[in-house]
C-alpha cells in the first residue's frame, strides 16, 4: 500500500487546527496528532483531517457519545481519540 506522506506545510496546518476553542479538545486532538496520526492509515489520517474541519460542539458530541458520526472512518478515529483520554 502506497501511503502519501503529508508535506511539512500540511502537517503544520493540521497541528494548528488541533488548537480549538475548548481546552479538552486541544489536548485530545494534539495528543492524537502527535502520538497516533504518524502511524495511522491513510484512511484514518483523512478521517482525522475531516474531524478537524468540524465545529467544536459536534466533535465534543462525538467524543462524549452524545452523537454518532455517519462515517465509519470518523467513528473509528473518534474511538481512538476517546481511548487516549482514558
Amino acid at each position: 500500500m502506497n501511503q502519501e506522506v503529508p508535506s511539512a506545510a500540511n502537517l503544520s496546518r493540521m497541528r494548528w487546527h488541533c488548537r480549538r476553542g475548548m481546552r479538552e479538545l486541544d489536548v485530545l486532538l494534539t495528543r492524537y496528532f502527535e502520538e497516533v496520526y504518524p502511524s495511522a492509515t491513510s484512511q484514518q489520517q483523512q478521517a482525522f483531517a475531516d474531524i478537524l474541519d468540524l465545529q467544536d460542539p459536534l466533535i465534543m458530541a462525538y467524543v462524549t457519545g452524545k452523537q454518532a458520526p455517519d462515517s465509519m472512518d470518523i467513528a473509528d478515529v473518534i474511538q481512538q481519540l476517546t481511548s487516549l483520554s482514558a
